[in-house]
């Protein structure tokens, strides 16, 4: 991605916790550490289920009197739902701005440029009214701008940037082992360390208690990974479920099925270093497994 670009992701959603218990009321539910989150630093983090499987993923941003969480589109409502149900007798209040908001892409040389602008060195900063942070998950996929409709388009103008189809944002977030679409076939399918959310940032162990936190703190603890999502490539189309093999021997299976395909990999029984250069099979389809730059397998 050049540095006079931007890219307008159209599939996020954007939603409003606030209020007065806001606080306590997501850090009793996330993977991450809301004590992180100021005007200053933004975070990925991760709703867990009891057991402590994937169920939501999200950014945390800031905003006066409460908290921005910026989430796939096709997961948001029932996001707010389930925040509802924890709700009960807290004093807060959940809004859905995704009709009224957006976000952008922009490079990490671009935010650089607006930091030096702004004399800041903070990894969040506020431009034009709009929260502006890098990527907590991977430097690669730049920075994300949060704003209303009206103030990004003349945050384009202002800037000269030059809006670029998005699967630019979707192929490199692809190679870096980031699911950007799909995300819903992901729900109850594996665990938070399965999903490579420590790697991302996305789980702070030295946090209390959150939905999900016993069986991640035991996998953790007792080192008992042994599986991982990847991206993976085919000269063929997938379909979820669909079995990887290697040498007739069951390696994973398919969790997104779109062109930018990812499946659930073994990592021992075989060794994942036997196979994981191979050409694998899904019944006649080709398969590649890409390893992400922040992943040492």
């Amino acid at each position: 991605m050049k540095k006079n670009q931007i890219i307008i992701l159209e599939n996020r959603g954007l939603v409003l916790v606030q209020d007065v218990e806001a606080k306590g009321f997501l850090q009793n539910i996330i993977s991450n550490n809301i004590d992180k989150v100021n005007k200053f630093n933004s975070i990925f983090s991760a709703i867990l289920t009891p057991q402590g499987k994937y169920l939501y993923e999200f950014f945390i941003i800031k905003s006066e009197g409460g908290y921005l969480l910026d989430c796939h589109i096709e997961i948001k409502d029932d996001l707010i739902k389930h925040l509802s149900k924890y709700k009960l007798r807290s004093k807060i209040e959940i809004r859905d701005l995704s009709s009224s908001h957006a976000v952008g892409i922009i490079s990490k040389d671009k935010f650089k440029e607006i930091q030096t602008e702004l004399n800041s060195k903070e990894k969040t900063i506020l431009y034009r009214k709009s929260p502006c942070f890098m990527d907590s998950r991977s430097s690669s996929l730049g920075a994300r701008i949060l704003s209303s409709l009206e103030n990004l388009h003349l945050t384009i103008k202002k800037l000269n940037l030059k809006i670029i189809d998005k699967s630019h944002y979707l192929e490199l977030s692809h190679k870096e082992g980031i699911p950007a679409e799909g995300v819903k076939n992901l729900q109850n399918n594996l665990f938070a360390l399965e999903s490579n959310f420590e790697e991302l940032n996305a789980i702070d162990f030295k946090k209390g208690c959150y939905v999900g936190q016993e069986n991640t703190a035991r996998m953790k603890l007792k080192n008992k990974l042994r599986k991982r999502i990847l991206p993976i490539t085919s000269n063929k189309p997938l379909k979820i479920s669909d079995e990887i093999k290697f040498n007739d021997q069951v390696v994973g299976k398919v969790l997104i099925s779109d062109k930018y395909a990812f499946a659930l990999i073994k990592l021992f029984e075989p060794e994942f270093k036997e196979f994981s250069s191979q050409n694998l099979k899904v019944k006649e389809s080709d398969i590649q497994i890409l390893i992400p730059s922040y992943l040492k397998l």
